[in-house]
């Protein structure tokens, strides 16, 4: 009992702060960075969803929203915003059910092995989650990475490069996050609910053996109802 409450906490413990961690590299702005800091006198950085410039003397900063959402961008910023939302979608319901999940959780108390499956439910979803998370933010991260080296390669300076800041490297954590606390979920979680199922099992069997032993002796006390009947043709024959 004391490993499966440590393995569930552990499990939450990664899961509320893998969320976080998505929800935020979501919706921050700094999913790019300006690598030239020492020819500049601002820090631009570009998110999912606006791009930022903060002054470094005076740290005031200005951000520009971009167009709407039915608007042509580019396939790399549509799929990264896809991937992300589907993971902290996913991430959020895992997290939810995880925490209905925990022992110390008032729902449904008599039903240990409902519980445990909740766990287990929770443990695919934040699987599922990482898979679409660490796919947008890796992919993303390659994509700066393979056009600033161009960029480098072919001796082009369009007066600002870019490399993957703190958003997208939160996007990572969280989501190797996700994987670790699913695994702790899933893999984990399974041994206690197949032992859980041996005990439930186990005890039903010798509930079942003590009701039938009962009624077996109950039967036998009882008197047999065609007993009078045998009787009565037993006279009849006789007569």
């Amino acid at each position: 009992a004391g490993m499966r409450f440590f393995l569930q906490y552990a499990g939450c413990f990664f899961a509320f702060f893998s969320t976080g961690f998505l929800i935020t590299s979501t919706w921050t702005d700094c999913w790019m960075v300006n690598a030239d800091d020492s020819l500049e006198v601002s820090t631009k950085c570009r998110g999912l969803w606006w791009e930022c410039v903060t002054n470094v003397f005076d740290g005031i900063q200005t951000c520009d929203e971009y167009d709407s959402i039915f608007a042509e961008h580019p396939v790399k910023l549509v799929l990264t915003r896809a991937m992300m939302i589907t993971a902290d979608i996913l991430a959020g319901l895992g997290f939810l059910f995880l925490v209905l999940g925990l022992d110390c959780v008032k729902f449904l108390p008599d039903e240990p092995l409902i519980k445990l499956r909740i766990c287990l439910v929770s443990g695919v979803m934040l699987l599922l989650a990482g898979l679409p998370g660490i796919t947008g933010s890796v992919w993303y991260a390659v994509d700066v990475y393979v056009e600033r080296s161009s960029l480098v390669f072919h001796n082009v300076f369009l007066g600002i490069q870019y490399k993957f800041g703190w958003s997208c490297w939160l996007g990572m954590v969280g989501s190797l996050g996700c994987f670790l606390s699913g695994a702790l979920l899933t893999c984990c979680m399974y041994l206690f609910r197949e032992t859980s199922s041996g005990r439930l099992h186990s005890a039903y069997s010798l509930r079942k053996g003590y009701s039938s032993a009962g009624t077996i002796v109950t039967n036998m006390h009882l008197p047999s109802p065609q007993t009078a009947t045998a009787k009565m043709y037993a006279v009849d024959t006789r007569v």
